[in-house]
């Protein structure tokens, strides 16, 4: 049986699931501190996360960061927490793995 090839695949840091990019944030080390590349350009070593605070808080405890991004010592995650708390606010729907089937209505 022959593969379906759906184009690149990123691991979570915080669940460790492949997903595809467009569904994760890119992070990356800027002075000590990890910081959102929304629009996947800042330089450097990016690691990827679903935009999910679940997801942060498991990356925290897992240490993860420092690992993902290879740098020495603990980074400072305010200005991450900041932007998914901000970002929270405004994205509609649910999160990551909460969604609800829909059912279809009859007219009738």
């Amino acid at each position: 049986m022959a593969s379906q090839h759906i184009g690149p695949v990123r691991t979570c840091i915080g669940c460790r699931t492949r997903t595809l990019p467009s569904e994760l944030l890119r992070v990356v080390a800027v002075d000590g501190s990890v910081v959102p590349d929304v629009h996947r350009r800042l330089p450097g070593r990016g690691a990827w996360l679903h935009f999910d605070l679940e997801c942060l808080r498991n990356a925290e405890r897992r240490r993860a960061f420092s690992r993902a991004l290879r740098v020495q010592g603990a980074l400072d995650v305010a200005s991450l927490r900041e932007h998914f708390e901000r970002q929270g606010k405004q994205v509609s729907g649910q999160p990551r793995g909460q969604q609800e089937t829909r059912k279809q209505v009859d007219p009738s």
